[in-house]
C-alpha cells in the first residue's frame, strides 16, 4: 500500500511540474519562443547531436538526387523545425481558440462536414508531417450538430504523468483520446450505436518486427507498413480523407482535406493505404524537412526477397 501511495505522490509531483514548465513556457511572447526554438535547434543538431547520423541517413536514402549540399541543408531545416514542433506542442497548451484557429487553419472542411452532417463516419489520415499535434484542434472547425464525436488515436506513453499532461493538452479543443489498443473496438461500438465519429491516424509509423506486413514503396524503400487505419475504416465504412499539410510561414499551418474514398469498404484491400502513403510522398518532397527524419523508418526489411508490392 505504501510503494503504490509512494508512486502516486512521485507522478503527481511530476505531473504538476510539467504542467508548471508547459504553463510557463506556453506564456511567453512569440519572438522568445522563437528565440528559443533557434537555440535548441542548435543544440540538438550541433551540440548533443541528437539522432543526426539517423537523420542524415534517412534523408540521403529517401533522396538519392539529391547533393551532399542539398542533404545538410535539410538535416539543417529539419532540426530547426523540430524544435518549432517542440515550442509550437508547448504552446499548445495556452493558446486561446481564437489565436489556434488563426495558427492552423483547415480548408475544404465543408466536404467534411457534410459527411458528419449525413451521420457517416469520417477517417482522417495524416503524417508525422507539419505539427501534427496542432491538428488536434480540427473540433474548432467541425459541425457536431450530429452529435459526431471527433477522435484521435494515440499510444500511452511509459511516463504516466507526461501521458497525461500530454493528454489534456490534446484534448482541449474537444477531441477524444482513445489508446491504440482499444480504438477499434471503441469505434465499432460508437458506429453500432448510430454514433458517427470523426478519428484521425498517424499512419506513417514502423509496425513491430516481423515478415508478415504490407509492404509498399514509399521514397525510395521498399516499406513495412500499418494497415490498421485502414481496417478499421473499412469496419465502420468511413468516408476517408488524407490532411495535405503546408506550413506558410513559421508557426503558421494550413491542413487541406483531401477525399480519398466516399466509404473505405468498397475500396480493393490496401488500395488506401497506398494512396495514403503516396499522398504523403509528395507532400515530403514538397518540403523535405518538414517530416520526422529522426525516427528508425526503414529499420525493417523483408525476409524473403522479393519485388515491392504495386497492387
Amino acid at each position: 500500500m505504501g510503494h503504490h501511495t509512494h508512486n502516486k505522490t512521485f507522478i503527481a509531483i511530476n505531473r504538476a511540474l510539467l504542467s508548471g514548465l508547459f504553463r510557463g513556457l506556453g506564456a511567453l511572447p512569440w519572438p522568445l519562443l522563437r528565440g528559443l526554438s533557434s537555440f535548441i535547434a542548435w543544440l540538438a543538431r550541433s551540440v548533443v547531436r541528437y539522432r543526426v547520423g539517423i537523420c542524415r541517413s534517412n534523408i540521403s536514402s529517401a533522396f538519392p538526387e539529391m547533393t551532399e549540399q542539398e542533404v545538410e541543408r535539410t538535416v539543417d531545416g529539419f532540426y530547426r523545425f523540430l524544435a518549432d514542433y517542440f515550442i509550437e506542442t508547448v504552446k499548445l497548451g495556452s493558446m486561446d481558440a481564437d489565436e489556434m484557429k488563426e495558427r492552423m487553419r483547415f480548408e475544404n472542411i465543408g466536404e467534411v462536414n457534410a459527411d458528419l452532417h449525413a451521420g457517416r463516419n469520417v477517417s482522417i489520415y495524416l503524417g508525422h508531417f507539419c505539427n501534427w499535434e496542432w491538428v488536434s484542434s480540427m473540433p474548432l472547425w467541425l459541425d457536431l450538430s450530429s452529435g459526431a464525436v471527433p477522435c484521435q488515436i494515440y499510444h500511452p506513453l511509459s511516463n504516466v504523468a507526461a501521458d497525461e499532461v500530454f493528454g489534456a493538452i490534446r484534448s482541449r479543443f474537444g477531441a477524444t483520446n482513445l489508446p491504440m489498443a482499444s480504438s477499434a473496438r471503441t469505434l465499432m461500438e460508437m458506429t453500432a450505436k448510430g454514433i458517427p465519429t470523426i478519428t484521425g491516424y498517424i499512419a506513417d509509423q514502423t509496425p513491430p518486427g516481423d515478415s508478415l506486413h504490407h509492404w509498399i514503396p514509399f521514397l525510395n524503400h521498399d516499406t513495412a507498413v500499418f494497415t490498421g487505419a485502414e481496417k478499421i475504416s473499412r469496419k465502420i465504412h468511413a468516408a476517408v480523407y488524407y490532411i495535405d499539410m503546408r506550413r506558410p510561414e513559421r508557426n503558421r499551418y494550413v491542413g487541406r482535406f483531401v477525399k480519398i474514398s466516399p466509404d473505405a469498404a468498397q475500396e480493393p484491400v490496401n488500395a488506401l493505404t497506398k494512396t495514403y502513403f503516396s499522398m504523403l510522398a509528395e507532400s515530403i518532397r514538397r518540403e523535405p524537412p518538414l517530416w520526422l527524419w529522426t525516427h528508425r523508418r526503414w529499420k525493417h526489411k523483408r525476409h524473403a526477397p522479393s519485388a515491392p508490392d504495386e497492387s
